[in-house]
């Protein structure tokens, strides 16, 4: 277990920047304090493009949960996940099938606290508490058993915790053991800001999201670092790409993507997996 997986539960202050709270500013919301807003203000200010990211995050994943969906996925699993936003996957996904399960995992105090006020009503619904680090755990809780079965295709999706988590903490392996102990036919989905195009960003948001995270969030990524995730997957069509170019609704919207930075991509754990 990577050393994020042992860290002791973040008590909740609001005098403390938090990750959660920051995303919620970047996307408009309003569940965040002065010292979120402080810390989102000094990214802005290195990357006011991060406002848009965030936004176009949460479009590439409703996109991702409508194709999945499609193909007949009934069951999600929602790793790292953030505050409740406008159209959260549960309900992109129960709008178009009632019976989809979704089960919300987070080891953030916050995320906790008001995600399980949100769906307190919503019996197709679960929020556990879990580390992305900890898939064992994670898929061995009795919270997640009672909605989601495990002997079926599950899609996993990872929105922003990877892109946190340094590779001392081995998330690849973290990953991978998420893979294997998944069903054939289940999916993986990942979104994560990459710096293939801005090197020069990399070093001082690297240094806030240190101090804001109080430990070492270790190195930027590159595209082809990301790409290992899916190792042993199949990446389905268009493969790992800049958000915008993730089967857009919109073909125009496509235009300069490498101007926001982040990618995702979709991949199926095939049949004969062994």
């Amino acid at each position: 277990m990577g050393g994020s997986a042992r860290r002791a539960p973040v008590s909740l202050n609001t005098s403390v920047p938090n990750i959660a709270r920051m995303n919620d500013y970047f996307l408009g919301g309003k569940d965040n304090f002065a010292a979120d807003r402080r810390a989102a203000e000094e990214v802005l200010a290195i990357a006011p493009e991060v406002r848009i990211m965030a936004r176009e995050r949460q479009d590439f994943l409703h996109r991702a949960v409508r194709h999945l969906v499609g193909r007949g996925i009934d069951q999600f699993l929602v790793l790292g996940s953030g505050l409740p936003a406008p159209r959260n996957i549960h309900q992109v996904a129960q709008s178009l099938l009632p019976d989809t399960r979704v089960v919300y995992v987070s080891d953030d105090p916050v995320v906790l606290s008001h995600s399980r006020a949100l769906l307190a009503t919503n019996p197709s619904t679960a929020v556990v508490r879990g580390d992305t680090l900890d898939p064992e755990g994670v898929l061995a809780d009795p919270g997640l058993l009672r909605l989601v079965d495990l002997s079926r295709p599950v899609a996993a999706v990872i929105p922003h915790a990877l892109q946190f988590t340094p590779d001392e903490d081995d998330p690849f392996k973290s990953v991978a053991l998420l893979r294997d102990s998944l069903a054939a036919g289940s999916h993986l989905v990942v979104a994560h800001a990459v710096f293939d195009t801005h090197p020069e960003a990399a070093g001082p948001l690297a240094e806030i999201y240190r101090r804001v995270l109080g430990r070492d969030e270790g190195e930027p990524r590159t595209r082809k670092q990301v790409l290992r995730f899916f190792d042993g997957l199949d990446l389905l069509d268009p493969g790992l790409v800049y958000l915008r170019h993730w089967c857009p609704d919109n073909p125009l919207t496509t235009q300069g993507p490498e101007r926001t930075w982040s990618v995702g991509g979709v991949a199926r754990k095939p049949e004969d997996w062994r």
